[in-house]
């Protein structure tokens, strides 16, 4: 088989990278046989099902429409690494939470599972793609395992980052800034790039369709994340700087942003950044620093990560303090609990510190969200203290003494505030946690408005 041929494609890992862009292979490219496969029986079954683990806008239609024509979801066998001619694999990369590297450096055990898997069963001459985000070297550390065994197999190791958003992982996926692909030196490593970059190119435009080698590949991706992280945390700042002396965070967001220079995405203060990517790329890329002999350089970004951290509790320090310096028994409505708007994924998400600092001041916390309320559950299960979750957001307000906006939901902004206000105790407290709403038409409904970085418009 030539490399140009790829016909049976094996992705190992079913969550938020494998699924969407495998569906989006194979609805893109209907000559090629796309099977998903994961060790966890109950997450096949859900993708096998009329309601899928992952929601992204877009992707139900998808995969119904290719599901059982070249997509398939099963549970991990042999059979299937043998007849695979590329393997993508998209396991859980956590950050290691015990030993060398505990809380920074990335676990490589699902990955090194996985390796010996692929070395045991997968024909000699597969591709393997590196798809979860992965630390620098993790390529080489892969290719040493699949070529230590004593079966002569060659398999070719590229990497190909993921840098999808989710709530718009579809969309990114159709139309991506770039796609890029890492492949080792040498006749062969180029053949399994092209090989890859062919699959891309029947809907990406080629120039945006990057070949680099394997080290630049896996270091880009989390240098990327820790530039957009460290803007985020860099506005943070300076939204403590503007509560302090009255100025307004949106209003400099506005005129750095219309700088040529720095451009105006990401700058828009809030309550933390959150996600699956953005902290475990930088304590990775802190770490890489540190075993590397580069302490100040890892503790440059390791400051971005305690910024945000800072930036989370001083936003619950503000609701506790305004509400006369105790919230305890008081009823406090959560609104958004997923890290972003249109996802569900609530890794990482800001909503999980603030609620569990607001449980540690005895508040009682009703949390609603439209897409993460089971996953609110699942994250919250061992929290101690007056917690429930909500479904209907006028009800999740009812009698409380603050609402905080957490999640910058569209359906947020199209509320019936009036009718929230009057359900409310009174002084009544909105908090806004992501700018999100009008500060004068809140205050003029009655609420006292907080906002991150700008001034209070109290009534008390």
């Amino acid at each position: 088989m030539s490399h140009k041929d790829v016909k049976e494609i094996l992705c190992l890992g079913a969550g938020y990278v494998g699924g969407p862009t495998m569906a989006v292979i194979a609805e893109k490219c209907h000559d090629i046989n796309v099977t998903v496969v994961d060790l966890n029986e109950d997450r096949i079954k859900a993708w096998n099902s009329d309601s899928l683990p992952v929601y992204e806008p877009g992707l139900d239609e998808m995969v119904k429409g290719r599901r059982g024509k070249n997509l398939h979801f099963k549970v991990a066998s042999s059979e299937l690494l043998a007849s695979a001619d590329m393997i993508f694999v998209s396991v859980n990369t956590p950050t290691k939470m015990y030993g060398q590297g505990a809380g920074r450096a990335a676990d490589l055990r699902f990955w090194e599972l996985a390796a010996r898997d692929i070395l045991k069963h997968a024909k000699s001459g597969t591709i393997i793609v590196e798809k979860s985000t992965v630390p620098v070297k993790t390529a080489e550390a892969i290719s040493r395992i699949l070529h230590s065994g004593t079966e002569g197999k060659q398999f070719s190791v590229l990497s190909n980052p993921e840098f999808l958003a989710e709530g718009t992982a579809i969309k990114d996926l159709l139309n991506p800034d770039r796609v890029l692909i890492g492949n080792e030196p040498g006749e062969e490593g180029k053949a399994a790039g092209e090989a890859l970059a062919n699959v891309y190119r029947r809907w990406v435009p080629t120039d945006r369709v990057l070949l680099t080698n394997v080290w630049s590949s896996e270091l880009s991706k989390l240098v990327a994340n820790a530039f957009l992280a460290q803007r985020v945390s860099s506005i943070n700042s300076v939204s403590a700087i503007c509560e302090a002396t009255g100025a307004d965070v949106s209003e400099i967001s506005r005129a750095i942003g219309m700088d040529s220079r720095i451009g105006p995405k990401f700058l828009q203060a809030g309550v933390g950044f959150g996600g699956s990517c953005f902290k475990k790329d930088i304590l990775n890329l802190s770490y890489i620093c540190e075993t590397f002999g580069l302490s100040e350089v890892a503790a440059y970004w390791r400051s971005v990560v305690d910024m945000n951290d800072y930036q989370m509790e001083r936003f619950v320090k503000r609701i506790v303090e305004a509400q006369f310096n105790t919230v305890a028994g008081k009823k406090q409505a959560l609104l958004g609990f997923a890290f972003k708007p249109d996802t569900n994924d609530t890794r990482e998400t800001p909503a999980l510190t603030v609620t569990r600092k607001l449980l540690e001041e005895k508040a009682k916390v009703v949390i609603h969200d439209p897409e993460a309320l089971e996953n609110a559950k699942w994250d919250l299960k061992d929290e101690q203290g007056d917690i429930s979750y909500e479904p209907d957001v006028y009800k999740a307000c009812e009698g409380a003494h603050s609402v905080i906006i957490l999640t910058h939901w569209q359906e947020y902004r199209e509320l019936d505030y009036e009718r929230i206000f009057s359900a409310m105790e009174k002084p009544a407290f909105l908090f806004d946690g992501r700018l999100w709403l009008n500060p004068e038409k809140m205050h003029k409904i009655g609420f006292n408005y907080l906002g991150i970085g700008s001034s209070e418009l109290m009534h008390i």
